[in-house]
């Protein structure tokens, strides 16, 4: 009789009971999250009225790679470059959130009597929102196109990333018993310096690899690449003492800012889908239900607070953000829910021992009943809101929109504030870069000649050299290379008492330069020799004068050009609303059997017929911002438009169309947003009209919207006088905006350049 492994009957249990649960699920039009878990209760070891899996370790250990190839497409839909886009609102929201949440779940634990160690994971389990139930119930609703929505992607990319602050703050805590130790400081030093290494190396290397091979890469050999990736990552960053999901989740977000991510996203679906069923699976197989009948009065209390006070942290956060009202409660009423992050949490504090058992399944069963109640809570948004405003008094809801509008004003930053940062910046990232060569150096090159025999002497000459190669841009950077010149030339000359902090500076940077590369030297040789070798290094450095900036800008460029290089374009993206009103940018998609194809703009009058605005389309390799009246639709074009959650929702129903692989390696991107800027009596066009200003030509863009003493007009008419006081909103391309904007701050601080220059 052939002999068949535990591990293939266990995957058919598993996978059967899943498809039987996931299918009755869609029927009912829930959450597949709760079939997988509904699945793992029925094969798990506490129900045995059903078939039982045979080795619950083996099991484990697929769980353990979903959860990697969990985190890792988590990585991919979340990268640096949209959490450089995310701005302060959704970071200001997301932090008030989590801070109010970390508190309440702590405090919850010791309203029900629990231990320390129990309330602390509580408050990690209850400030993560679940991605997976959001993105599932926004495509149900048809609401990703819709103002608010913008905010809530935002959010979960700032919860992303504490969620993966917190497994290691956790674990340091389990391994202390500490909260404040040396130990939790050395932890979160370490994370935030490994993650600039990773990210700066990551970028400058990963991308552009991809990009010299791409000759030869398809989509088998994509998916073999990107998943030996992951891995190797998952092994390095446990090598230095952090989780696998940690690993995962940077080497994703490292792949986000290359040209293959949405290939490797559609590639990766799958092999997601079926791990990540596993993972559910088994999560539900740890789940007694004996448990859940014992604390359901604990479950029903923390789902209330998880519903409570996640609306109620979220709201406050957003309005305290400037969001108007309505926009607040919406994006509060959409985050009520725990997920896959809280397992995780939970299942970290299993593994360490640490948490009481009975903490997993009551995480489960309030992730349950949380993601049940989302879609109602979403819809129910709208009457709360309409309910709240009645009951408002109207000195509040005129309180409330002038400190929205008020919020987004911008504001001017001091010359002396830009320098500073630039200084810090261009320190503390160089600094990052020196301190990891001298660990690879000492931790990795070193005792690997020593360990093939190698004499010591030898193999620190070979190491230093080595090191001190790979340094010398970068202490060139550190110590010497200019920054912010303009604004360093303007702070010398305007004040005398700006030269002092100014040659501080310029001095300091030379001394944490000279200081790292004593640091490092002083591990492997004697003083004389230290000595020796700084001469060295001087006489080296004065031959290669003219080469180390260019190598240096060489790199910088290919870095910026690999971060740059794609912009993962969304529905809607977070910081791109024209606040307080409800237009805002969105992406929609032209549908091959859309009626608008091949007709110009000019007939096509979609500002009089829906009143939205076309600010790019991107067709193929190019991306056209502001097209003239003459252009016309073609099937597949990506559009950038403007207009209310109303009028995107009309406008999409002609256009767009489903999902659509972009295997292009080689898209010009160039990048759209929307600018607020204000009109001072030093505005070089006061006086003027919108045609006769030529901002439309200066930027590639449009005045979609003017704020005129507290009156607003949307889409207004070429003839439009500037007066002063005004506050503009442009759309179109974000450098030559920005260019413009700094070209009118010159005219006010320098009177004296005409105005027509």
């Amino acid at each position: 009789m052939v002999h068949l492994p535990n591990l293939i009957r266990d995957l058919a249990l598993i996978l059967g009971a899943a498809a039987v649960t996931t299918l009755l699920f869609k029927r009912l039009k829930q959450p597949l999250v709760l079939g997988y878990i509904l699945a793992g209760l029925l094969v798990g070891p506490n129900l045995p009225l059903f078939p039982t899996i045979a080795d619950p370790e083996t099991i484990r250990i697929w769980a353990d790679i979903g959860v990697i190839i969990l985190l890792f497409n988590l990585g991919l839909e979340f990268s640096f470059k949209k959490l450089a886009q995310v701005g302060g609102t959704a970071g200001l929201t997301g932090l008030i959130e989590i801070g109010g949440m970390l508190g309440l779940g702590y405090l919850t634990g010791q309203v029900l009597g629990w231990s320390t160690m129990d309330c602390i994971f509580l408050g990690g389990m209850v400030a993560i929102s679940s991605t997976t139930i959001i993105f599932r119930a926004f495509e149900e609703l048809g609401v990703k196109t819709q103002q608010f929505a913008s905010l809530v992607f935002g959010i979960l990319i700032i919860e992303d990333l504490v969620a993966i602050l917190l497994l290691v703050l956790l674990s340091t805590l389990a391994a202390t018993n500490q909260l404040f130790s040396t130990e939790m400081l050395t932890a979160v030093l370490k994370l935030g310096f490994f993650l600039v290494i990773w990210f700066l190396g990551g970028i400058l290397l990963i991308p552009s690899l991809l990009r010299a091979s791409r000759k030869f890469i398809n989509d088998e050999t994509l998916l073999v690449i990107s998943l030996a990736l992951c891995l190797g990552m998952v092994m390095l960053v446990t090598s230095v003492g952090f989780s696998s999901a940690l690993g995962a989740f940077i080497m994703g977000s490292i792949l986000a800012e290359t040209l293959f991510v949405e290939r490797i996203e559609h590639l990766l679906k799958p092999i997601r889908d079926l791990f990540g069923a596993v993972f559910f699976v088994s999560v539900g197989m740890l789940i007694d239900p004996a448990v859940l009948v014992q604390y359901a009065g604990p479950i029903a209390l923390i789902t209330v607070v998880v519903i409570a006070g996640k609306a109620f942290h979220v709201t406050v956060g957003a309005l305290v953000a400037g969001q108007p009202l309505k926009g607040a409660i919406q994006t509060g009423m959409s985050l009520t829910q725990i997920g896959e992050f809280s397992f995780i949490i939970a299942t970290l504090g299993l593994s360490l021992r640490v948490t009481s058992d009975f903490l997993y399944p009551i995480a489960v069963g309030v992730s349950a009943l949380t993601a049940f109640t989302t879609p109602y809570l979403i819809r129910a948004a709208g009457p709360v809101y309409d309910w709240l405003e009645g009951r408002l008094s109207k000195r509040t809801r005129m309180v409330l929109s002038s400190y929205s509008a008020g919020a987004q004003t911008i504001g001017s930053v001091s010359n002396w504030r830009v320098l500073m940062r630039s200084y810090v910046q261009t320190m503390v990232v160089n600094g990052i870069v020196v301190v990891g060569i001298i660990l690879l150096a000492t931790r990795v090159l070193s005792p690997y000649w020593l360990s093939h025999g190698m004499q010591p002497v030898w193999a620190q000459l070979l190491t230093g050299l080595i090191a001190l190669s790979l340094m010398i841009p970068f202490l060139w950077a550190l110590a010497f290379r200019p920054v912010n010149s303009s604004v360093n030339v303007q702070g010398w000359a305007a004040k005398k008492s700006f030269r002092g902090p100014l040659l501080v500076l310029t001095v300091g940077r030379v001394v944490v330069a000279v200081g790292l590369v004593l640091f490092y030297l002083s591990q492997l040789f004697s003083l004389a020799v230290v000595v020796m070798v700084l001469l060295l290094l001087a006489l080296l450095a004065g031959l290669m004068v003219d080469h180390v900036p260019l190598i240096y800008d060489l790199m910088e460029r290919q870095f910026l050009l690999n971060l740059h290089a794609h912009q993962h374009q969304q529905h809607a993206r977070p910081g791109w609303n024209l606040r307080p009103w409800d237009a805002h940018l969105a992406y929609v998609d032209v549908a091959p059997e859309s009626s608008l194809i091949g007709k110009p703009l000019q007939a096509l009058a979609l500002r009089e017929r829906f009143g939205i605005n076309i600010v790019s389309i991107e067709r193929g390799r190019i991306t056209k911002l502001v097209p003239n009246r003459t252009d016309q639709l073609y099937p597949n074009d990506k559009l950038a438009v403007i207009g209310t959650d109303q009028q995107l929702e009309q406008f999409r129903h002609l256009l767009e169309s489903g999902e659509t692989e972009d295997t292009s390696l080689d898209t010009v991107v160039q990048e759209v947003s929307l600018q607020k800027l204000t009109v001072d009596t030093s505005f070089p066009f006061v006086g003027r009209s919108i045609r006769e200003s030529g901002i439309r030509e200066a930027t590639q863009g449009l005045i979609v919207g003017i704020e005129r003493e507290g009156r607003r007009l949307l889409n207004p008419d070429s003839t439009t006088i500037f007066l002063a006081g005004d506050v503009l909103w442009l759309a179109g391309n974000t450098k030559l905006i920005k260019r413009f904007q700094k070209h009118s701050k010159t005219h006010s601080e320098n009177p004296a350049i005409p105005r027509d220059s």
